[in-house]
């Protein structure tokens, strides 16, 4: 039975090498040819897939299989988070960036069980990075790595396990961990530009090239800096004694090449939403799975490929902040890897930043599709950002008429909005004011000479072009001083936006838009959805492995989430508080 099953296996994967040959090279096959005996194409695409067959590098599993070995054993495995996992499942264990997990089952290839503190759940693998010393104790090792020093950096010896280790060797296991991680980066991106760019290109019947430029970004001039960066770091890597490998420079080097990665990383989600519509049709399935083949790629799909050097930038902090922790004050790399560390954390600071900010805008659109009567553009066609949001007496002109509106200051832009006077939960369009002309002024409280009225928590937004002047009053005084805080937080925004290049794409905006519209006109709760970031994660809701004990499986502990501000800053309307 073995060997019927070995020759079936043989035979299946030598008939898909030929279907994928023929994928590559001519986008078409001759039906005859191959479905006479095994069937239609997408039977024997479904056939290799259920095979379990794996091409790819050698041990492309190992590392999954020795986390559930040292699980099995009672060893205590942990992680540390990449990025903020922001979650709205209980059953999802949330957690910022630098928190370490506690990975307690890793038998699923893309969820894993966790646990911070008292709270346990599920999480995407590719979310944390393993920490490289799994036998230091868990009380020396911070919750979140910020600086990456060691308090206890006085200790030179400590017992592990069966012998003794010194700072010196966790050094030289961190300094292994990078040079590694670097030569591993590189195949696989040298596995993306030619195994699927380049085959790609000869297939203009397929793709044009704004398409490749939109599903690959700048991955080419990644790959080019990368490779660059590479060299530079094996010729600081000391071999013979790698404790004293001086890596921080070449950080400090190549920290302004790195910023390439911010345009990648702002691209992502489109080439995610490119990929899904194309991926819809199944030529392009069986192609990019015959240039996975053909390159000998592990098994993971396109889109999981992609998202390496985003994960890749925001590891280095992680692994720098760990490097630092192990290099003594008096190490001659000591004040290069601490300047590296603050310069790489700026980077995925800045990185991370665009991804939530990315993510907020579905839950842009999907507030202004709750909003009744809206007149004029989208919000999104000038602003990603919510700032602040509250109630306001406005005092209009001729005659001092007040009125009691809630307003919502985005970025380049403030909202009037009416509450419904029987459903104070709805909401009625009524004006916006566009920021980029406005100055704030702070009125003290008193006869005001513009209104000819007395006022108290009162500003002004005044427009330098037209002189014209809207005043505003609050009920408290802290919430005025909140308010002129909000409007100092706008202008800053703008000008870090301008700053930094961020903008989000005509495509992003009419999805995010679309994806509101869809809902709004289902009659279903206003819930909030994330088309990108559930791509990224491949699926909503992960499958429990059936090796989970039932009692685990009822007893699963709601994370501790902190809110976002945009929650905080509308948690007033109760279309959202569902």
């Amino acid at each position: 039975t073995c060997s019927l099953f070995h020759i079936t296996s043989c035979a299946l994967l030598c008939w898909w090498f030929l279907f994928a040959v023929a994928v590559i090279a001519d986008g078409a096959l001759d039906k005859t040819a191959l479905t006479d005996d095994v069937g239609s194409e997408e039977d024997l695409y479904e056939d290799f897939r259920s095979s379990n067959h794996r091409y790819g590098h050698p041990g492309g599993g190992g590392e999954q299989l020795a986390i559930n070995e040292l699980i099995s054993d009672g060893s205590v495995v942990y992680a540390e988070a990449l990025w903020d996992h922001v979650t709205m499942d209980d059953q999802e264990l949330g957690f910022k960036a630098g928190d370490v997990i506690e990975v307690m089952d890793a038998t699923n290839k893309e969820w894993w069980w966790g646990r911070i503190l008292d709270s346990e759940g599920w999480f995407p693998a590719s979310f944390v990075r393993l920490r490289v010393n799994q036998d230091e104790p868990m009380e020396d090792y911070p919750v979140k790595v910020e600086g990456g020093k060691d308090d206890d950096s006085s200790s030179g010896t400590r017992r592990f396990g069966m012998g003794q280790t010194t700072k010196d060797q966790m050094r030289t296991n961190v300094i292994n961990e990078i040079i590694s991680t670097e030569r591993d980066y590189i195949k696989h991106l040298k596995d993306i530009c030619e195994g699927y760019i380049k085959q790609c290109r000869k297939r203009a019947d397929m793709f044009t090239e704004e398409q490749l430029k939109t599903i690959f970004g700048n991955i080419e001039d990644i790959y080019r800096c990368q490779k660059k960066f590479v060299k530079a770091l094996e010729k600081k890597f000391n071999k013979d004694h790698p404790h004293l490998s001086e890596v921080g420079s070449c950080f400090l080097e190549y920290q302004t090449e790195f910023q390439i990665y911010s345009e990648y990383c702002n691209n992502h989600p489109n080439a995610c939403m490119e990929l899904s519509r194309l991926t819809k049709v199944n030529k392009y399935v069986y192609f990019f799975e015959a240039c996975r083949l053909l390159q000998k790629m592990i098994d993971i799909s396109l889109d999981g490929f992609l998202l390496t050097p985003v994960q890749k930038i925001c590891k280095y902090p992680l692994q720098l902040a760990e490097l630092l922790k192990y290099t003594n004050p008096q190490h001659r790399d000591f004040k290069d890897v601490e300047a590296a560390l603050n310069a790489m954390k700026n980077v995925a600071r800045l990185i991370n930043e665009r991804k939530r900010r990315l993510e907020n805008i579905d839950k842009i659109a999907q507030w202004q599709s709750s909003i009744e009567d809206w007149e004029g553009e989208d919000v999104l066609v000038r602003s990603s950002e919510l700032i602040y949001s509250g109630e306001l007496t406005k005092v209009s002109h001729p005659q001092a008429k007040s009125q009691q509106r809630m307003f919502f200051l985005f970025d380049h832009q403030l909202v009037c909005c009416k509450k419904d006077l029987l459903r104070r939960d709805i909401l009625y369009y009524k004006s916006r004011i566009n920021m980029d002309d406005m100055e704030i002024l702070d009125i003290e409280d008193g006869k005001d000479k513009d209104f000819s009225i007395s006022v108290k928590n009162a500003f002004k937004l005044h427009c330098r072009d037209t002189e014209e002047v809207h005043l505003f009053c609050a009920k408290k005084p802290e919430q005025k001083q909140r308010w002129l805080k909000a409007f100092e937080n706008e202008r800053r925004q703008v000008q870090l936006d301008q700053e930094t290049g961020f903008s989000i794409t005509e495509m992003q905006k009419k999805q995010a838009m679309l994806n509101a519209s869809k809902q709004h006109h289902t009659g279903k709760p206003k819930a909030v959805t994330r088309p990108y970031y559930d791509f990224l994660m491949r699926q909503k809701h992960p499958t429990l492995p059936t090796t989970l004990p039932q009692q685990q499986v009822f007893m699963l502990a709601e994370p501790k989430r902190k809110p976002s501000n945009f929650w905080q800053n509308i948690s007033r309307l109760t279309p959202f508080r569902k």
